[in-house]
């Protein structure tokens, strides 16, 4: 709404109390932001709907894991697509629902929509953590640092160093000489969902802004490249596996499955991810 993306929002929840409740509160900004439609709806309401925005899944309690709630998270995700499937939608859907990369194949097999117009939000955010990580690190801004999270949105995601530029300039080359901690980089930027759960119980403004983000890329053709969750047919020897690489994002959804250039020792992590991924999705097949 900030953004004047959407003249009209909708809002659809088990609880259509929680949901008029969401409805009002974020409408209270309407007088100062861009003037937008937002009410508490049925799934008959997303049908000519551009772009869905699916968030429904188990949530993670404790020291549950992501992959952990996958067989709750996947009945859930069901439900909802079925409601979806019933009134016709058609258009682009944004999962980030957990495991977001199961969860997006699970909601693509179920809607039978073509897997380009089926987006997880993989490790869109896991790369923004990377990118700030690293920019606190080096005392630079975010914004100056290109670095890609790879893989699964998970325990096993890869933070691709090798992908790493400070202004089109390679991280160790910017370095020059100097040494950094990159386990523990990659250590933090992991944990980091882990750690904001355990002090607030959810996390909320990050993923929100990476689902904007792929939202807008969208509805406004930007075909700009993010590193997504989209179905790979070949990249890396995968195929049939929804698995987060950089993807080229416009209006009909992935447009193109990008195949960056890795150390040795990333492509291996990389391959491994992506057979905890199936191995999630055999549990829940």
């Amino acid at each position: 709404m900030l953004r004047g993306l959407f003249t009209e929002i909708v809002l659809i929840d088990a609880s259509k109390e929680r949901a008029m409740a969401e409805a009002a509160d974020i409408g209270d900004a309407n007088a100062i932001a861009r003037p937008t439609r937002i009410w508490a709806g049925e799934y008959a309401d997303v049908a000519k709907a551009d772009i869905l925005v699916l968030t429904a899944g188990a949530a993670t309690h404790g020291d549950e894991t992501r992959t952990s709630i996958a067989g709750k998270s996947a009945e859930i995700v069901r439900a909802c697509i079925d409601e979806v499937k019933a009134v016709g939608f058609d258009g682009v859907i944004v999962v980030a629902s957990n495991p977001a990369d199961a969860m997006a194949q699970v909601a693509q097999q179920a809607s039978g929509l073509p897997p380009e117009r089926v987006i997880g939000t993989g490790t869109l955010l896991d790369s923004n953590r990377f990118r700030q990580r690293i920019a606190e690190e080096l005392g630079i801004a975010p914004a100056t640092v290109e670095a890609l999270v790879l893989g699964e949105h998970g325990d096993s995601e890869v933070a691709a160093f090798s992908t790493v530029r400070i202004g089109g300039v390679a991280l160790d080359a910017f370095l020059d000489g100097r040494m950094i901690d990159r386990a523990a980089i990659a250590r933090d930027v992991m944990r980091a969902g882990y750690t904001i759960n355990h002090g607030k119980g959810f996390t909320s403004y990050g993923v929100a802004t990476a689902i904007v983000r792929i939202c807008e890329a969208v509805h406004r053709d930007e075909r700009v490249v993010l590193p997504i969750s989209a179905r790979l047919t070949g990249a890396f020897g995968l195929n049939d596996l929804y698995l987060s690489l950089p993807c080229l994002i416009g209006a009909q959804g992935v447009l193109r499955v990008l195949e960056p250039d890795l150390r040795p020792d990333e492509r291996l992590a990389l391959l491994a991810s992506a057979e905890v991924l199936r191995s999630t999705l055999d549990s829940i097949a």
